[in-house]
């Protein structure tokens, strides 16, 4: 019975965590290249349902004042190389310009084509905002799309760190009752044998 009780549990939060359709991502930001300075965090947040982008930035000890952060998308491996800017043309809209360090938050609109490039839309996204979209989610899902914050001292980028995805709490509570539902059955089977 009690394993009856977290299968339909699992089954319960899978549902639910299949219905939210919200995909998270992170990354420690490092130099870009050599005799960069600065560190930070980035954490994005990719609602398909929604269809918007969540990103949250730190950032700080920069060896020049910001200029423009964006998100590339997509390389031809994880953490490796660079690649065209995908999300936004110019800049992320109300990024902090002028500064070495600071914190930046946003939610991007994913059916709007102001938020790719164009550039992005044609070759990732087959032409298409909505390929646009399946594309980013693809290339953060696959680990190779970065944040990127540029510099006056590095004009080219200055700090990036390469998105990987972080498993959800829902996915968690799912691994914990598989775990404890396998675990339970070799007792039950033992208790079976010996009745």
């Amino acid at each position: 019975m009690k394993t009856a009780i977290a299968l339909a549990a699992a089954l319960t939060l899978a549902a639910t965590a299949a219905q939210a359709q919200t995909y998270s991502f992170a990354s420690d930001l490092s130099p870009e290249v050599p005799g960069a300075t600065g560190d930070g965090a980035v954490f994005v947040s990719f609602d398909a349902g929604a269809q918007t982008l969540d990103i949250a930035a730190i950032f700080f000890g920069l060896s020049g004042t910001t200029t423009v952060a964006h998100i590339h998308c997509c390389t031809a491996a994880p953490n490796a190389g660079t690649v065209g800017v995908a999300v936004t043309p110019g800049t992320l809209p109300g990024f902090p310009v002028g500064v070495n360090f600071g914190f930046y938050q946003t939610t991007l609109d994913l059916t709007q084509a102001g938020t790719y490039t164009a550039s992005f839309i044609t070759n990732f996204g087959g032409g298409t905002v909505a390929g646009a979209s399946a594309a980013l989610l693809a290339g953060l899902n696959a680990g190779t799309a970065y944040f990127n914050v540029h510099s006056t001292a590095f004009p080219a980028g200055e700090v990036r760190g390469f998105l990987q995805p972080v498993p959800e709490p829902g996915t968690w509570a799912l691994m914990g009752l598989g775990l404890a539902a396998v675990g339970g059955l070799p007792r039950r089977r033992a208790a079976t044998a010996t009745a």
